[in-house]
């Protein structure tokens, strides 16, 4: 087959981007035809993968969100593709992958503790964030012109994704599929306790007697910095051997560097900043803590199971779906709020085998939440009634011709190749 993965970015860092990596050096080394479309690129996972790269000229970061997304309307017409799989905010797919979930979600949930008072004020990222809204709408529209007839194929890394998919836009249960993260068990593993971890453990002065709490994430505000901090200060007259590492990037760590000092617990934390070494900070660590405001399927969820760290984190995390109740961690039973003073301080599980956390974690199904014997690439369908709200309308997104084709032929058109009329052929 030939295949297109859509994504305006392609890189070896980042969620989607890994993502995309894997999924393409495996249909590639399966002997699918694999091109890339995206704006930028570094070098391809697998020697076979093409690079089909659009730059349509733009000065802002949404108008190139909505130029990379007209462009590639118009390349996939040109071309003949047997699937194209989208992976962000584009509206020319047979397949979507939901990897960052709804975008109305995340502004009502996460966003706002992501700005400061001035951002705030001045509505930074409003038309941005207001053409996200529609892309998305118009991605997951009906469409007689797709392969399917209407709507694209949905895939969510989490039954929350799912049920927020279903009922925003009004989807059929079974049009959303549910496949969940994996992670890498042999570089996150409990090991790493008595080697690396310990070493950074003791490079920061800390003692194996003590217990150091780990928060790990970039967007210290979105992932609950804020909240785990106010926490470690109603927890350390308790528990006065206990210690805070935070790792992870984020443009305003000096906010929450004085917050720690406002609270009186700058001595019990260690700010280290962006690292590449993950699998070293858990095994440095007795607990891990995430109470994220809004993630679709944190990854480092996994990671930290997989190392064997009891988790705490959320229910507005789609990771806390594979999450055994007081065996490998534990999910807080209220979403977090917005403010630090009123958050509960989260429980810390008291200290268990690493071997038992990751025992009970790796028995669940890596792509399903059903513990019923299943394949590895099958779906998992959620199988709750939900309500349905009609899809919100997508008609104020800019284009330059209202009726410009969209991948595949009109109703009645005949085709000349698997997906449309190949413009070759015609010549």
């Amino acid at each position: 087959m030939r295949i297109a993965l859509v994504h305006m970015r392609h890189a070896h860092s980042g969620g989607t981007e890994r993502y995309l990596n894997l999924i393409s050096a495996h249909l590639a080394s399966a002997g699918h035809e694999v091109s890339v479309v995206c704006r930028t690129h570094e070098q391809p996972s697998h020697p076979e993968i093409k690079f089909e790269v659009l730059r349509p000229l733009s000065l802002t970061s949404a108008g190139r969100m909505v130029a990379f997304a007209r462009a590639v309307e118009q390349h996939v017409a040109d071309n003949c593709y047997d699937l194209v799989f989208g992976l962000g905010k584009t509206w020319t797919h047979d397949v979507i992958r939901m990897g960052g979930g709804c975008h109305g979600t995340y502004l009502e949930t996460a966003h706002d503790a992501t700005l400061t008072a001035a951002e705030r004020l001045v509505k930074k990222g409003a038309r941005k964030h207001r053409l996200a809204l529609e892309i998305e709408a118009r991605a997951l529209a009906a469409d007689p012109r797709r392969r399917s007839g209407g709507r694209p194929l949905v895939i969510t890394n989490s039954n929350l994704v799912k049920r927020d998919v279903i009922q925003r836009y009004g989807i059929e249960n079974t049009g959303v599929h549910v496949i969940y993260n994996g992670t890498d068990t042999e570089r996150f593993h409990p090991r790493h306790r008595d080697g690396a971890g310990a070493h950074l453990r003791a490079s920061l002065g800390w003692s194996g007697d003590e217990e150091v709490l780990l928060f790990l994430g970039t967007g210290y505000g979105r992932k609950g910095l804020d909240l785990v901090l106010g926490a470690t200060a109603r927890l350390a007259p308790l528990r006065p051997g206990l210690r805070l590492m935070v790792v992870g990037y984020d443009s305003s760590q000096g906010a929450f560097e004085a917050q720690a000092k406002k609270l009186g617990i700058a001595d019990r934390c260690a700010f280290l900043g962006g690292r590449r070494d993950a699998e070293v900070c858990f095994g440095a660590a007795d607990v891990y803590a995430l109470p994220t405001r809004y993630d679709p399927f944190a990854n480092s969820t996994l990671e930290a199971m997989a190392a064997g760290l009891p988790t705490i984190t959320t229910p507005t995390n789609g990771g806390s779906e594979l999450i055994t109740q007081g065996q490998s961690g534990s999910v807080l039973s209220e979403s977090p709020t917005g403010s630090t003073t009123a958050s509960p301080a989260p429980p810390l599980p008291a200290p268990s085998p690493r071997a038992t956390t990751r025992a009970s974690w790796s028995r669940r199904p890596a792509n399903c939440s059903s513990n019923k014997p299943h394949r590895r690439h099958r779906t998992h369908e959620c199988r709750t009634s939900q309500r349905r709200r009609p899809a919100p309308s997508h008609r104020s997104i800019p284009r330059r011709r209202r009726h410009l084709p969209r991948h595949g032929p009109a109703p009645g058109q005949a085709r000349t190749c698997a997906r449309r009329p190949c413009p070759a052929a015609a010549r």
